[in-house]
């Protein structure tokens, strides 16, 4: 798997703005409806911001315990970013997917203001990644397109190439190159979730990255669903599917919320699975990158109802034996699902043991030092390329 053999890669939303962070967004992807307080909130863990300066906090009207003041941060502030991507470099993660929704710019009538920012965040991930070393690639995520709305995500793309140069900009030596080409990801393709999409659509604008003469040349890395092979459950059963995953240069099924735990039954069916999966990839000299992720909660997101669906980490356990199963299944590559998803309690960064309390319950890490999980993810990079024994 040239350029992602070996890596451990992390997903970044990046989607988090702050009233007073200069975007006029408010509390985006902190907020539920209108409103950011107690009781109104979409995330399920708080951010750590010990080591923040004054400048990167956003002071909010939650409290913790001792009465203080709880500030978020936001997304688009350099140092932040800056801070996100150093963390990547001292606990061994090698870079990040950048998220950006379809939405955001393919839309008929698209929010051009939240569009500026999220242009923002993809020079400022590019920024931070070249300074500290890691690689990055964006990532398109389809959710919420229709048909209509492909032909305004081409033209998305190609404002972008022709704006950035997305990996032929000699100065940008951090975009990730896989099998000698720039790597564009498309997450989204195949499932059976009565999405607004086709699978014709998805394939056309796959091949328009891949070979079109001005806007392509890209190697482009699929996210599917995770019973893509058998097309069952959260896999669409079209016949066409598997003709368009041919296509791609990496499959990357995603696995967030299907097992709960990794006790010995539940990790020898995710080995079983990891190991059919790569075999079907590499008959067809496809690369695979399983996805790995520390625990799952959204319950402020979606309500009282949700709390039974929430994966609890387990003191970590529940990530590092992921990491076993993968380093058993003979995989040496990983994305992480994700670095700073704190909307659906996958966070990997460092969150807070002491929440605010009151109308919103959060999540914590179970008494863990806030880095526990990137420790865990630079761990388990080092165990997948054998240079840790499986413990």
């Amino acid at each position: 798997m040239e350029g992602l053999d070996g890596r451990v890669v992390t997903g970044y939303q990046g989607w988090f703005r702050a009233e007073g962070d200069g975007s006029g967004l408010g509390f985006q992807h902190y907020r539920k409806g209108k409103k950011f307080e107690p009781g109104h909130c979409t995330i399920d863990l708080w951010p750590d911001l010990a080591e923040f300066d004054e400048d990167e906090e956003f002071p909010t009207a939650f409290r913790h315990a001792d009465g203080s003041v709880a500030s978020v941060f936001s997304s688009i502030h350099p140092k932040t970013v800056d801070r996100h991507f150093r963390w990547m470099a001292e606990y061994g993660i090698d870079g990040a997917f950048v998220q950006r929704f379809g939405v955001h710019g393919a839309k008929e009538k698209a929010d051009f203001r939240g569009l500026k920012f999220e242009n923002e965040k993809l020079k400022l991930c590019r920024d931070a990644a070249i300074r500290h070393g890691r690689c990055w690639v964006l990532m398109y995520d389809l959710s919420g397109l229709a048909d209509d709305d492909f032909e305004r995500l081409a033209e998305d793309w190609k404002r972008l190439r022709r704006g950035m140069n997305l990996g032929t900009d000699p100065n940008d030596t951090a975009y990730l190159h896989v099998n000698g080409k720039p790597l564009v990801a498309i997450w989204g393709v195949g499932f059976s979730d009565d999405r607004e999409y086709s699978l014709e659509k998805a394939e056309w604008f796959l091949r328009l990255l891949k070979h079109n003469p001005e806007w392509g040349g890209m190697s482009v890395m699929l996210g599917v669903p995770y019973h893509w092979r058998e097309q069952t459950g959260d896999a669409t059963d079209d016949p066409r599917l598997h003709e368009v995953l041919k296509l791609a240069d990496v499959l990357s099924p995603w696995s967030v919320g299907r097992y709960r735990d990794m006790e010995a039954e539940s990790s020898a069916r995710v080995v079983t699975r990891q190991v059919e999966d790569r075999k079907w990839c590499e008959q067809r000299k496809i690369a695979y990158l399983p996805v790995l992720f520390p625990g799952f909660s959204w319950r402020n997101l979606k309500g009282e109802a949700s709390a039974g669906s929430a994966i609890p980490r387990r003191g970590g356990r529940f990530f590092w034996r992921q990491f076993v199963a993968t380093a058993a299944a003979g995989n040496r590559s990983a994305y992480l699902a994700m670095f700073d998803e704190i909307d659906e309690g996958t966070a990997l960064f460092k969150c807070t043991n002491d929440p605010p309390v009151g109308a919103s319950p959060f999540g914590h890490y179970e008494g863990l030092p806030s880095d526990h999980y990137l420790w865990l993810s630079g761990e388990g990079g080092r165990l997948l390329r054998g240079e840790l024994p499986a413990r």
